[in-house]
């Protein structure tokens, strides 16, 4: 399914798709990985193949990394403090229009809970950004030492009356 995975996102990420640098360059962390020693960098607590997730018209894309992994002009451009203790979510919606054809980004509210596997809550803050027609939503949180974040996210497209829920669950490392 990887193999899917990496021509799926590739068609998504191409020069002319509405879905931005942020995403491309997530998408390309997750694709590519890092070459960081194992010690430097936290496994994932899931598949990395687990980035979107269709649901009939919309698929919704989701990942979630370390923001000392973004460059730094990428974190200066949309305002994100890089630090190996804080993680920035990103999640972005596209209305499927015709089979193969590319996917739109769409309008959409995302309510995002986060917290670890002592229950602890970690306050996250959605905020929407737009580049030319990409559409996505970002939060940042914080970690401390080795953690495990759930984020229960919670995506309605405009238009659409019931939300589409993700869980995404990953292991974080801060040095």
């Amino acid at each position: 399914m990887l193999n899917n995975t990496r021509k799926h996102t590739a068609v998504r990420t191409s020069r002319n798709s509405p879905i931005g640098p942020l995403l491309a360059l997530l998408a390309a962390t997750v694709l590519v990985g890092c070459t960081e020693q194992p010690e430097q960098r936290a496994m994932p607590a899931q598949a990395l193949d687990e980035t979107f997730k269709d649901f009939g018209n919309y698929e919704v894309h989701f990942n979630a990394l370390r923001t000392d992994e973004l460059t730094p002009e990428v974190a200066r451009a949309y305002g994100i403090q890089r630090s190996a203790n804080r993680v920035m979510l990103n999640v972005t919606v596209l209305r499927k229009e015709a089979e193969h054809a590319p996917r739109k980004p769409v309008e959409a509210s995302v309510a995002v809970d986060a917290y670890n596997l002592n229950g602890q809550l970690k306050d996250i803050e959605m905020r929407r950004v737009s580049e030319g027609e990409a559409i996505y939503s970002i939060g940042e949180v914080t970690i401390a030492g080795t953690e495990i974040l759930v984020f229960d996210i919670n995506v309605t497209p405009q238009g659409e009356s019931s939300p589409f829920n993700v869980k995404l669950k990953r292991e974080f490392v801060s040095d």
